[in-house]
């Protein structure tokens, strides 16, 4: 049974006032920044926010952990994305570098691309931007990952089903 609006923002603001300094600290223990345990912390509530059982609620803290270190894995896997596709870039001549905004597009479609394929297995992953991205043969995929052309097949397949299931963000 899902509560009214006025009911969800009180329990909303409870669990926001009982937890918050406690979600932040633990953020920031495991962070070394204040300044990203803040973000993180906010994040977290904002996403519970649109949760439609808060009030069935019995462990707040174990809850706020598991969002919270979700949305912390996530921030570390973009920055090192993010770090990877820098050092792309300075490897690139300055008369060929892209403007600004293509960096910004750019980096903003490969964080697109990663929140599409995470959750895959590693072998089905790679084989996808094998692929897509260095249009390798099946055969040739399965002599790298050393599997079976029909896995191959099959890592394909489920890749590309999984993207088309994901539900990207609004921009």
């Amino acid at each position: 049974m899902s509560s009214s609006p006025d009911s969800r923002q009180q329990i909303l603001g409870a669990l926001y006032s009982e937890h918050h300094g406690w979600l932040q600290g633990w953020l920031r223990k495991r962070l070394g920044c204040v300044f990203d345990a803040a973000d993180l912390a906010h994040d977290t509530f904002v996403r519970i926010a649109v949760q439609n059982e808060l009030e069935n609620l019995r462990e707040p803290r174990a809850y706020l952990t598991t969002v919270a270190h979700g949305l912390m894995v996530n921030q570390l896997r973009r920055r090192k994305l993010e770090q990877h596709y820098l050092d792309a870039l300075a490897q690139v001549p300055a008369n060929q570098m892209p403007s600004p905004e293509a960096q910004a597009m750019l980096l903003e479609t490969l964080m697109e691309i990663d929140v599409m394929l995470d959750g895959l297995p590693p072998k089905v992953r790679i084989a996808f931007l094998m692929v897509q991205l260095e249009g390798a043969s099946h055969a040739e995929i399965a002599q790298r990952l050393d599997v079976s052309v029909s896995s191959v097949r099959k890592y394909i397949m489920r890749a590309l089903a999984h993207c088309l299931a994901v539900e990207m963000p609004a921009v």
